[in-house]
């Protein structure tokens, strides 16, 4: 019988710019199909880092261009922007290859908002980064013109760094579940979803931020009661004493296991760490539910238990 996943496509699933992301998304709907065609329900979320900065960065320099004529585009509603081409390209893709198997299935992205609250702490200390890599002679000139706030990304470069407030609830959550009952493949918080706050009455107000994929896809597998949460990363398998001598690759741990090496600082912040979190509160949240951290193209064999860092209460 096959249970209901939902997958937290990385950013190696995607690319960096839209011809990578075409021929990405390629590659990436095979090795979902894989698990469709094994009677698997599907739903798929997504980040969008490179996508969003991209976006972000365009309707900067339109306003710069002619600011009487423009004015400056929220992040939410780049992060919008960002769902809509991204599930785009994923949809499309994913219903060729379906069809090619003789697959016959809907496939449908929602623009999708995500509850924060507007007084987490998170939005006084910006720490996610968005957008592509910078010099630091690029980043001191954006820190001036734009009043950005900026770091050190692990020795690769300076990126953007904004609010990354923890997920509460999925705003279209009944539509998702409508789709999926209906036997759709659904493409849901894309980029961590939209965040939003309720303000007066019953409007929502976009908040400056991005919410981090891996503890929106949390919240989203709960609310669609999902079996299994696989989020997918540059690994095959999560590990301890990663680039050490003595490091040993993880394949199948207890949440409190994980809880523990979270604690000794095995898992790199911005990295690992989120992920790990995410799956341990995914797996504690119902008995019977598991997470699974491994590469894409190694779900298919992490679902069947032959790979990747499987994570249960």
């Amino acid at each position: 019988m096959g249970k209901r996943i939902v997958i937290a496509l990385g950013g190696n699933a995607l690319g960096n710019n839209l011809p990578e992301q075409m021929r990405a998304v390629k590659q990436t709907a095979k090795a979902i199909a894989d698990l469709i065609e094994e009677g698997h329900e599907v739903i798929i979320s997504h980040g969008n880092g490179p996508q969003v900065g991209m976006i972000q960065a365009a309707m900067t320099e339109l306003t710069r261009s002619d600011p009487e004529k423009y004015i400056p585009c929220p992040l939410s509603v780049c992060v919008a922007m960002s769902q809509g081409y991204i599930g785009y390209d994923l949809q499309n893709a994913l219903r060729e290859e379906l069809l090619d198997r003789g697959i016959v299935k809907g496939v449908a992205t929602v623009l999708t908002q995500v509850m924060v609250d507007h007084n987490d702490p998170a939005f006084a200390h910006p720490t996610k980064p968005i957008g592509s890599f910078m010099t630091k002679e690029e980043a001191d000139r954006m820190v001036k013109e734009r009043g950005y706030d900026v770091i050190e990304d692990a020795g690769r470069g300076y990126r953007r760094v904004v609010a990354s407030p923890r997920p509460q609830a999925i705003v279209e959550i009944s539509t998702v579940h409508a789709l999926v009952d209906a036997g759709l493949v659904v493409v849901a918080c894309g980029g961590g979803g939209i965040p939003v706050y309720a303000t007066e009455g019953h409007h929502l107000k976009g908040a400056a931020a991005v919410i981090d994929k891996d503890f929106a896809s949390c919240v989203l597998a709960q609310q669609v009661d999902a079996d299994c949460l696989i989020i997918l990363t540059a690994v095959e398998k999560a590990a301890i004493n990663f680039g050490k001598p003595n490091q040993e690759w993880l394949s199948d741990i207890t949440a409190e296991q994980a809880r523990q090496y979270m604690a000794e600082g095995h898992f790199a912040p911005g990295s690992m760490l989120p992920k790990v979190q995410a799956a341990v509160e995914f797996a504690e949240s119902k008995p019977g539910r598991t997470a699974l951290i491994t590469l894409l193209e190694k779900a298919k064999d992490g679902i069947a238990g032959h790979t990747g860092t499987h994570i249960h209460a």
